[in-house]
């Protein structure tokens, strides 16, 4: 079993930055691909970005590509989500989950939230125009 804890969200002006972490107990994350996902109100979860721990592998949607940069850091067992040049449609809770590494071949394949056995409970980020 893995445990996730999401932490890092608030509110933000447009253009303003923040950093959001998932930290996992349980189990070490090295064997796991780590991905953040995305959910605003009367939407789909939507997929953000995923890294591949033993590798440090990235893969992103394309509508953070260039904004958002997702990271590990294996002493704390902890993923990060950089947010840079937030935008109003930027605002959503925020989730990360953890998939068994090897559920499939190519990184871009772990872009469905179905992927994913373990989730968080989401932090709220909010862009004010």
């Amino acid at each position: 079993q893995v445990q996730l804890v999401e932490s890092g969200g608030g509110l933000v002006q447009a253009g303003g930055s923040l950093r959001l972490l998932c930290a996992a107990s349980g189990r070490s994350l090295s064997s796991y691909v780590t991905g953040w996902f995305r959910q605003a109100p009367g939407k789909e979860r939507e997929f953000v970005a995923t890294i591949v721990w033993s590798t440090s592998n990235t893969y992103y949607g394309d509508s953070v590509k260039g904004r958002f940069t997702i990271s590990r850091d294996n002493t704390e067992n902890t993923v990060y989500l950089q947010m840079n040049s937030l935008k109003p449609e930027d605002t959503a809770v925020y989730y990360c989950g953890a998939a068994p590494i090897g559920r499939y071949l190519r990184i871009s394949s772990y872009n469905r939230p179905s992927a994913y056995d373990y989730w968080g409970q989401g932090t709220q980020v909010t862009v004010s125009s």
